[in-house]
């Protein structure tokens, strides 16, 4: 048993990343906790009403650790009524979306989410796309509550643990979903994780969990052998019985092939790695001029919505990493935690 399972007490070194909008349910994260890993919920698209009650509920269904994942609020860049207008023309069903809320009601709701960590007795809280602040780090230290930040390349790592946290998630260029980059980079910050895992660990002191495209067993015994302590995953619980995907969404997952996914920023306005399906064809010449993130999260959310309803995979965000073609069917917690990390294998 490594440093990381021990901080928090863990019997198997997963945790379940902290999906959001719909896949990260109570059940599937209660599920990896009663399976010795760490189970997440997300809370970056959720109402602090809507945290509250996942909270609750997910302490109902295990009396293990689990974890809130919070988005740490960005500098909104400022966009021009035309352009949003031009957008607005080529989304489907956008004329009906909410423009979404300014920096200062991000922050609020942010603060409301940290208050709701520190008074429900969780003790695991997470953080992407960037650093949370000094006052927030030092109430959850205050009531000893361990930290995880989102890295994908060494900077960030260094910085989440100059800022306090206590592991660092390092996401390699596979994984699936949005990328957790914060800091500027020369060029692209699209590590492989083989390439990110040894260099992060050999610039922090704190564990490093791998994350991007890991699947199975040979997954995790390699990320141990470059110096991970544990591993992160999502597509491979994307495909489980507890988690809220779709399903239509989880046929895509058990159809797909590594060379299906690509990043876009036509969904998000954030760089995100998923399957390539006809929205994506269709608006991909206007892939450099989306609107940043979160505009182009809020026009496209209506027909997302929509698409869900219909059961229409062509117009829905279909979130996943490189790792695809190993989900080749629908399975449970149990099994894959049995087949990550098998009785009787030491790490």
């Amino acid at each position: 048993m490594n440093e990381f399972m021990k901080l928090l007490s863990l019997s198997k070194p997963v945790i379940q990343a902290p999906m959001a909008g719909g896949p990260a349910t109570p059940p599937l994260a209660a599920a990896v906790s009663n399976y010795g890993g760490l189970g997440s919920l997300a809370s970056g698209y959720l109402t602090p009403e809507t945290l509250k009650r996942q909270i609750e509920e997910t302490k109902q269904l295990t009396s293990a650790q689990f974890q809130v994942n919070l988005f740490v609020p960005e500098k909104r860049e400022k966009v021009s009524r035309k352009k949003i207008e031009d957008w607005q023309n080529k989304i489907p069903l956008s004329q009906s979306a909410e423009l979404e809320t300014d920096e200062e009601q991000d922050w609020n709701d942010f603060y409301e989410k940290i208050d709701i960590v520190l008074n429900s007795g969780v003790k695991v809280c997470s953080f992407t796309f960037g650093v949370p602040p000094v006052d927030a780090v030092k109430e959850l230290k205050k009531r000893d509550c361990c930290l995880i930040g989102t890295a994908v390349s060494v900077d960030e790592a260094v910085l989440l643990e100059e800022k306090g946290m206590d592991i660092i998630v390092v996401q390699g260029s596979e994984a699936g979903g949005h990328r957790g980059a914060f800091l500027h980079t020369k060029g692209e910050a699209a590590v492989g994780l083989i390439a990110l895992i040894p260099q992060a660990a050999d610039h922090v002191s704190v564990p490093v969990i791998a994350a991007g495209g890991i699947y199975d067993k040979r997954g995790v015994a390699a990320s141990f052998a470059l110096g991970a302590q544990g591993v992160q995953l999502g597509t491979a619980f994307l495909a489980c019985m507890e988690s809220g995907t779709s399903a239509v969404y989880k046929q895509k997952l058990i159809e797909a092939a590594e060379t299906d996914t690509r990043l876009t920023r036509l969904f998000s306005g954030k760089p995100a790695r998923g399957i390539v399906n006809q929205w994506m064809e269709d608006r991909r010449i206007d892939e450099d001029n989306a609107l940043p993130y979160p505009l182009q999260n809020t026009l496209t959310k209506p027909m997302r919505k929509q698409a869900q309803l219909e059961g229409n995979p062509e117009s829905m965000s279909l979130w996943c990493g490189q790792g695809v073609r190993a989900a080749t069917k629908q399975t449970t917690v149990k099994e894959l935690m049995d087949q990550l990390v098998p009785a009787g294998v030491i790490l």
